[in-house]
C-alpha cells in the first residue's frame, strides 16, 4: 500500500490536483467562513443484471471525471461494494468540495463492475453512464436516473440513480428494507442541520494557512429511528509537518553556535580543561554542520505538505514526522445541531533513520547513559554533574536570556515616565520592574552558581589549592585526578582537581582565601606542579566576591524603589510641611526633568548590576555545561541528536493538533477559559507492539512526548491578514519552546484579555500504549511488555492530576456536552483499573483515554508505526463507535458504515481494468481485503499460526 496521501479513514487517495487556491480568501474566512462541499451526490442501481443467471451482482461504482483538457478519465472516488443485490444503495457518496475544479460543464462518468470473487479480485464490466455536473444541478428535484450501457453500447445493464444532497430540511423517510426495492424507496435528497449558525460557531478550521490539500468523503447512514445521517470525512495535510522542524532546526543551530561562542569566552583555562573546551567545541561544530546541511536540504523541497512513510529512513527527511495528517468527521443528524469530531493522525515520533536494532530507544539509552556518565568523567578527567545539576544550569542561563534585556528595557521605560513627570506611568514600570528584577535575584539564589564559580576559578591556570600547599606529594600528581569514591550527591566542587573527597566547599574556599596568609604566617605551602611552573599563580578567590554583586542587584533595586517614592512623596507633599532642609530639593522636584536626573544615576547603577552579575553567572553555568559536554563525547552529543529528531516529529504533530483544535474552538467561550486557566490535554494513542523494532520506537516516543512539556503555546495578532502571517512561529532553546499562533486581527479581538495579553497556555501531553498486531502476540506470550506497563500507568497519574487542576479551576458547563453521561470521575476510576490488571492486548485503556480526553475538550492523536493500517482500523472504529453512541448509528449499520469508511476503493490500489467503450483505463481498483474491528483482529488464524510456529521452534530449543 502506498501511503504519499491518505484515503479518509486512512485509506489512500491521490488528490494532489484538487488542492485549494487559497489567494481567493480573506483572512477571516480562513478561519470563520466554512468550506462546504458544494455538490454532494448519492447513487443506486435498480435491476443490474450479472453475467451468470443465477446470481445477484456485488455491485460497486467507480466513479471518474473526465478531463476536459487532456480527454481522458480522472479517479475520483468508488464506492463500497454491496454484495448479492441486483438493487443496491450504496452508502458511500460522491463530494467535489468547493476547491475542486469543477464546473457546471465537468463530466462525470460511473462505471458499474460486479466483483465476482473478491479473493481473486476479479470483476467484471456491467455498464456505465455519463452525466455534467449542470445536468445534475438542472435537474427536477436535483436527481437523475441514467441508464447504464452494456458493453455492446446497445443493451441496457440496469439504470443508477443521482440524487444530490445538500443542507436543508430532511424528508420524513421509511425505510424498512435499504438494499432492496429501490424503486418503492424514497431517497433522502437532503439533510438537515437544525441550526444553520452552528456552522460559523465550529468555523471549520481545515482550511488557510496550516491545513491544505484535502480529501473529502461522504456517506449517508440510518439511525435507530430510520432516519438518514450524513457523514462528511475531511482529511488535509499540515504545512506544519516542513515548517516547524525548519524553524527549530534554525533554532537547534542557534542555540549551539551561541554554546559555542559561551565556551570561547570562558577566558584562559589550563591546559587540561582547555583541551576539554576545544572538544567539546569540535563536536558543536560537527552538529551545527549537519543541521545545516539537513536544514538546506529541506529549503529545497517545496510543495510538499507531509512525508510518506516511504521516506522515513531518508536522512534529509529525519526530523519531518510520518503520514501527519488531520482529520475531521462532521455529522449531520435530523433536527439537531452539527457535530464534528477532530483526530490527527502521525507514524510513531522516532529516530527511524538511525534505527533501533543496536541499542533501542531513547529512554533505555538516557538511563544507560546516566548510570554510565560517571565513568565517563572520570576517563575524561571532568566533574560530574548530575541531571539537576545541568537542567539547573540551562534553566539559569535560558532565564537570564530572557529576564536581562527584559530588565533593561523595563529600567528605560522607568526613565521615561520620570523624564514624563508621570506618577501613574512611574508606578506602573516600577512595579513591572521591580517583579522581574525579584524573579532574576531569586533565579540565582542557587548554590550551584556559587559552586561552579568556585570549579572555575580552579580551572584557571596556575590555580594551587590548600591541599596541594599542606602536601607537595599530592600537589604534584596530575591536575585533573578525580576521585572515583565521591558520593553523587555532593556538590560538584568536590570533584575539582586538587579537592579531596572529604573537602567541602566551605572548607576549599577558606584554604583559597588563606593561601597568602598562610604563606605570610611561614607555614609553608606547597610548590605548583611542575608542569605548571613557568604560571603565575592567581589571586585568592574570594568566595564572598559571589554574594556580594548578586545582593547588589537587591539593593540597588531598594534604592530605585526608594528614589521613585522620594519624587511621589514630594511632589504630593506642601512646602510648608516638608522639613527645611529638604525645601531645596522639593523646589527642584516640581521641575519634570530633575526626576529623571534624580532617578538616572540608581537606574544605571542597577542596569550595571544586572550586568555583572549575567556576566558571571553565565561563565559559571557554561562551565557546568562544558563538564557536562565533555563527559558525554561522544555518546551525549549522539542522544542529543537523537532527542531533537524525535521531539521535532512530535513537536510538529502538538502545534498541528493544537491549531486545530483553536480554530475549533475559537467562539467557544468555556474552551477558551479552560485554555488560559489550565491548559489542554494532548492524549497520544500508540499502537505500537512491545517488540523488536517498535520497543525503540516507543522508547522515542515515550521520551519525545515527555519533553513536549517544554512547550508553551501564546497567541499573538498577526501583522497583516496574509496567509504568510498566519503561520505558526517556534522560538525559545532546548529546555523551554515557545510557539506562537498569530490570528487575524478581527479574530484576535474576540479573545479573553488573558489571552490577548499573551499569557503561556500550557499543553499536558499524555500517552498510552497498547499493541494490538501479531508482533504484540508474540511480546506477551514470550517478551516483556513491562515498558507498556510502566508507560500506561506512569501517564494514568499525569491525566488524573490534570483533571483534579480542571476541577478546581473550571466549573463543569465549560466542558462538552455528550449523550453518554457517564461522570469523567467514574471514567478515570475504569481506566486505572484496566491500566493495573494484566490483560492482553488491553484495547479499553485506550478507548477509555480516548473518551475521557474528548470529555476534557483535549486533542486527540493516534499512532503507529507508519499511521497506515493500524491507525486506520483505530480511527474508523472510533469514528463508527462515536455515530452509533452519539447519533444512534442504526446497529444494522455498524459494520457497513465500518466497511464503507475502511474499504480500499482509492488510488493506493491502482489496477488496470479493461472498459469496453475506453480500452485499458487507471482507475480505481476494489479492494480483496476488508477490514474488520480489532477486536476480531486480535484472534485471527494468522497469529494463531505465528504462535504454534514460534511454540514449536521453542521446544525444540528447549529439548536440544
Amino acid at each position: 500500500m502506498e501511503d504519499g496521501t491518505q484515503h479518509l479513514g486512512h485509506c489512500m487517495v491521490d488528490m494532489k490536483e484538487l488542492s485549494a487556491n487559497p489567494e481567493g480568501l480573506t483572512a477571516a474566512g480562513v478561519i470563520l467562513t466554512p468550506k462546504l462541499p458544494q455538490v454532494e451526490f448519492s447513487l443506486a442501481c435498480s435491476d443490474l443484471v450479472a453475467s451468470g443467471r443465477d446470481r445477484k451482482p456485488n455491485a460497486l461504482v467507480q466513479v471518474a471525471v473526465i478531463d476536459p483538457h487532456k480527454q481522458h478519465l480522472v479517479s475520483h472516488v468508488c464506492t463500497e461494494i454491496v454484495e448479492a443485490n441486483k438493487d443496491p444503495l450504496f452508502l458511500t457518496g460522491v463530494t467535489f468540495p468547493s476547491e475542486y475544479p469543477a464546473s457546471t460543464e465537468t463530466l462525470v462518468k460511473l462505471t458499474v463492475y460486479d466483483a465476482k470473487d473478491k479473493s481473486q479480485e476479479s470483476s467484471s464490466f456491467l455498464g456505465s453512464a455519463t452525466f455534467s455536473v449542470g445536468d445534475l444541478l438542472r435537474a427536477k428535484d436535483e436527481r437523475l436516473t441514467l441508464s447504464l450501457r452494456s458493453s455492446d453500447g446497445v443493451c441496457t445493464a440496469g439504470t443508477v440513480v443521482v440524487s444530490r444532497l445538500k443542507m436543508g430540511e430532511m424528508e420524513e423517510v421509511d425505510v424498512d428494507h435499504i438494499t432492496t426495492d429501490i424503486p418503492s424507496q424514497k431517497c433522502p435528497l437532503v439533510c438537515e442541520s437544525a441550526s444553520h449558525a452552528c456552522i460559523d460557531r465550529e468555523n471549520n478550521p481545515l482550511t488557510g494557512p496550516v491545513f491544505k490539500n484535502p480529501v473529502c468523503k461522504v456517506y449517508r447512514f440510518q439511525t435507530t429511528d430510520s432516519k438518514w445521517m450524513l457523514v462528511r470525512e475531511q482529511m488535509e495535510e499540515c504545512t506544519l509537518s516542513f515548517s516547524i522542524p525548519k524553524q527549530l532546526l534554525s533554532l537547534y543551530i542557534q542555540e549551539d553556535m551561541r554554546r559555542v561562542q559561551d565556551l570561547r569566552e570562558l577566558g584562559e583555562l589550563s591546559p587540561h580543561w582547555d583541551n576539554l573546551r576545544k572538544e567539546v567545541m569540535t563536536r558543536y561544530g560537527g552538529i551545527i554542520s549537519s543541521y545545516q546541511e539537513t536544514l538546506a536540504e529541506l529549503d529545497k523541497i517545496t510543495g510538499r505538505s507531509f512525508k510518506p512513510s516511504c521516506c522515513k529512513a531518508q536522512k534529509s527527511l529525519e526530523f519531518i514526522p510520518i503520514n501527519l495528517h488531520t482529520q475531521r468527521m462532521r455529522v449531520t443528524c435530523p433536527r439537531k445541531t452539527d457535530a464534528f469530531y477532530d483526530i490527527v493522525t502521525v507514524g510513531a515520533p522516532a529516530a527511524h533513520f538511525q534505527g533501533f536494532k543496536c541499542s533501542g530507544g531513547l529512554q533505555r539509552l538516557l538511563s544507560r547513559y546516566e548510570a554510565e556518565k560517571k565513568s565517563f568523567s572520570t576517563a575524561y578527567q571532568c566533574i560530574y554533574y548530575s541531571p539537576e545539576h545541568t537542567a539547573k544550569a540551562q534553566e539559569v542561563l535560558s532565564t537570564m536570556s530572557l529576564l536581562q534585556p527584559l530588565i533593561t528595557s523595563l529600567a528605560d521605560q522607568l526613565l521615561q515616565a520620570a523624564q514624563e513627570h508621570s506618577s501613574p506611568g512611574l508606578r506602573d514600570a516600577l512595579k513591572n520592574l521591580s517583579d522581574k528584577t525579584e524573579q532574576f535575584v531569586h533565579t540565582l539564589k542557587d548554590e550551584l552558581v556559587k559552586s561552579a564559580l568556585l570549579a572555575l576559578h580552579a580551572a584557571r591556570p596556575g590555580y594551587i589549592s590548600k591541599n596541594q600547599k599542606q602536601n607537595p606529594m599530592q600537589g604534584g600528581q596530575h591536575q585533573g585526578h578525580i576521585h572515583q569514591g565521591s558520593d553523587q550527591n555532593q556538590s560538584p566542587v568536590q570533584g575539582l582537581p586538587g579537592h579531596s573527597p572529604a573537602t567541602s566547599v566551605t572548607e576549599s574556599t577558606v584554604m583559597c582565601n588563606n593561601v597568602e596568609g598562610s604563606q605570610a604566617r611561614g607555614d609553608g605551602g606547597a610548590l605548583p606542579p611542575k608542569h605548571q611552573d613557568s604560571i603565575p599563580h592567581h589571586k585568592e578567590y574570594d568566595e564572598e566576591e559571589w554574594d556580594r554583586v548578586w545582593a547588589n542587584v537587591a539593593k540597588c533595586l531598594n534604592c530605585v524603589i526608594a528614589m521613585v517614592d522620594k519624587l511621589q512623596e514630594e511632589d504630593n507633599s506642601k512646602p510648608e510641611q516638608v522639613p527645611e532642609q529638604q525645601l531645596a530639593d522639593v523646589i527642584t522636584s516640581h521641575n519634570p526633568g530633575d526626576w529623571g536626573e534624580q532617578l538616572c544615576p540608581v537606574v544605571t547603577r542597577l542596569k550595571e548590576c544586572v550586568m555583572e552579575v549575567v556576566e558571571k553567572a553565565k561563565r559559571a553555568m557554561t562551565f557546568v555545561l562544558l563538564q557536562e559536554a565533555a563527559c558525554s563525547i561522544p555518546q551525549g552529543f549522539l542522544l542529543q541528536q537523537r532527542r531533537d529528531v524525535v521531539f521535532s516529529q512530535a513537536l510538529a504533530a502538538l502545534a498541528c493538533g493544537f491549531v486545530m483544535r483553536l480554530y475549533a474552538g475559537m467562539q467557544d467561550k468555556g474552551f477558551l477559559r479552560q485554555l488560559h486557566l489550565v491548559g489542554l490535554v494532548a492524549q497520544f494513542e500508540s499502537l505500537l507492539s512491545t517488540y523488536s523494532e517498535e520497543i525503540g520506537m516507543l522508547e522515542d516516543m515515550e521520551v519525545g512526548i515527555t519533553d513536549l512539556q517544554r512547550v508553551v503555546f501564546k497567541i499573538t495578532e498577526a501583522k497583516t491578514d496574509d496567509l504568510s502571517d498566519l503561520q505558526p512561529l517556534v522560538c525559545g532553546r532546548r529546555d523551554h519552546f515557545i510557539v506562537e499562533v498569530p490570528l487575524p486581527r478581527l479574530v484576535f479581538q474576540t479573545l479573553p484579555e488573558e489571552i490577548k495579553e499573551g499569557k503561556p497556555l500550557r499543553v499536558f501531553p499524555v500517552l498510552f500504549n497498547v499493541g494490538i498486531n501479531e508482533q504484540q502476540t508474540i511480546a506477551e506470550r514470550f517478551g516483556d511488555i513491562s515498558l507498556q506497563e510502566r508507560i500506561n500507568q506512569k501517564n494514568f497519574e499525569k491525566l488524573e492530576a490534570y483533571y483534579k487542576s480542571l476541577n478546581e479551576k473550571v466549573p463543569l458547563e465549560c466542558l462538552p456536552c455528550f449523550q453518554t453521561q457517564t461522570d469523567i470521575k467514574e471514567l478515570l476510576e475504569t481506566l486505572g483499573q484496566n491500566v493495573v490488571t494484566k490483560k492482553r492486548k488491553n484495547v479499553e485503556i485506550l478507548w477509555i483515554a480516548g473518551t475521557i480526553c474528548r470529555r476534557l475538550n483535549g486533542i486527540r492523536f493516534t499512532s503507529c508505526k507508519s499511521a497506515k493500517d493500524r491507525t486506520s482500523m483505530s480511527v474508523t472504529l472510533e469514528q463508527c463507535a462515536l455515530l452509533r453512541d452519539e447519533h444512534q448509528l442504526s446497529k444494522d449499520f455498524f459494520i457497513r458504515a465500518l466497511d464503507c469508511m475502511r474499504s480500499r476503493l482509492a488510488q493506493g490500489d491502482i489496477g488496470h481494468w479493461e472498459d469496453p467503450e475506453a480500452g485499458t483505463v487507471t482507475e480505481n481498483k476494489p479492494a480483496s481485503r476488508h477490514f474488520y474491528p480489532i477486536a476480531l483482529l486480535l484472534v485471527s488464524s494468522h497469529l494463531l499460526v505465528v504462535w504454534l510456529i514460534l511454540s514449536l521452534v521453542f521446544l525444540l530449543a528447549k529439548y536440544q
